[in-house]
């Protein structure tokens, strides 16, 4: 399964770029698009409809300020959307969390931090993982390798504590 990745402007590409980055690097499939809520409602509707008969598991949909893209989408399809609230806005991002994370009973829409393409996208792994034995050993080789950078930078600094 692919995972469609859909923006309201290209002004939000160089922040969802890195859910794209993650989905290559992890060799999933997908397909990035620019659709907006406000301005081509019609086009979103009809892109969420299809995105189950198109091959897709998972959409990641970022937004900025009134943010109402994840939700559009969320109505018009049944499969999982995660929202990437942008920044911008009157709380630098904060208004489109608000958003994001508020929608009415019946159409959940799960939501990362604000700017955390790369979150969703590793969530969007996740998802795909409880299908895909080998997406699921790749992200616990992923989270091992975090683990020892993590101690690396730890044995350093405590060297460098020393000194």
């Amino acid at each position: 399964m692919r995972v469609l990745v859909v923006m309201g402007s290209d002004s939000d590409w160089p922040t969802m770029r890195e859910a794209a980055r993650v989905l290559r690097d992890f060799g999933v499939e997908y397909e990035v698009r620019v659709c907006s809520a406000h301005r081509t409602p019609e086009a979103a509707a009809a892109l969420a409809r299809g995105a189950r008969e198109a091959g897709f598991g998972v959409i990641i949909a970022g937004a900025g300020m009134a943010a109402h893209l994840p939700g559009v989408v969320a109505a018009y399809t049944t499969l999982p959307v995660i929202g990437v609230p942008l920044r911008g806005g009157i709380g630098d991002g904060v208004d489109a969390l608000y958003s994001i994370v508020q929608m009415p009973p019946g159409i959940p829409v799960a939501c990362v931090g604000v700017g955390a393409a790369r979150n969703a996208a590793l969530l969007a792994l996740e998802i795909l993982s409880l299908s895909r034995e080998d997406l699921r050993e790749r992200l616990e080789a992923y989270r091992k390798d975090m683990a020892r950078k993590v101690a690396e930078k730890d044995e350093r600094v405590r060297g460098e504590a020393l000194d």
